[in-house]
């Protein structure tokens, strides 16, 4: 069965892939575009580091409120219009949207941790390492270890998603890269909690 040249290009700029590559996909999938897009997204979580550095700059910002005691609002980024609009995406804004209410985090990643903070924590765990009379040798790997410990569950990415235990919000993110085909960006968020001021 033949293939046709608006298939290629269209899966070509769906996915990210090269022509040859697309070309391929719908001959394997015997012309079915979206069976050739579906083994492709099947295959894309590999690919998922290689999207991260396409820029995104469509989305949708969503906003969810618990019990009229916590309200969140969330900003994440895709990169075409066609995947901001899919039910797809919406669905897994608004799952990021649940995670920030459920799990309260502070920042969105690790570079997001404001220096002095940083500074502030290692300095903290530095000294009760000496003051637990911690091997010099090992002092730097203990700091290291209890600053990763302490920001893990303020750093949005690198909580453990609420629906898989099994994994980071930071791999659900990468799933859905691998879904949608495209680079996905959480770029910022607000919390709100009844009578919790910053």
């Amino acid at each position: 069965m033949g293939v046709s040249i608006e298939d290629i290009k269209k899966l070509k700029e769906l996915t990210g892939i090269g022509l040859t590559d697309a070309k391929l996909a719908l001959v394997e999938a015997k012309g079915n575009f979206d069976k050739a897009l579906e083994a492709l997204r099947k295959k894309g979580v590999t690919k998922a580091e290689k999207k991260g550095e396409r820029e995104a700059r469509q989305g949708i910002i969503d906003s969810y409120v618990h019990s009229g005691r916590i309200g969140v609002i969330v900003e994440v980024n895709c990169e075409t219009d066609f995947v901001a609009r899919t039910d797809n995406f919406k669905s897994f804004v608004h799952e990021i949207a649940l995670q920030i209410a459920s799990m309260a985090p502070e920042y969105v990643s690790e570079a997001d941790i404001p220096a002095s903070e940083l500074k502030r924590v290692q300095a903290e765990a530095k000294e009760r390492a000496i003051a637990e009379g911690k091997p010099a040798g090992m002092i730097d790997k203990i700091v290291e270890g209890q600053v990763k410990k302490h920001f893990a569950e303020k750093v949005l990415l690198d909580q453990e998603y609420i629906k898989n235990e099994k994994q980071t919000v930071a791999d659900f993110v990468k799933e859905n890269i691998a879904k949608t085909g495209e680079n996905l960006i959480i770029r910022q968020f607000k919390r709100i909690e009844l009578g919790v001021s910053e």
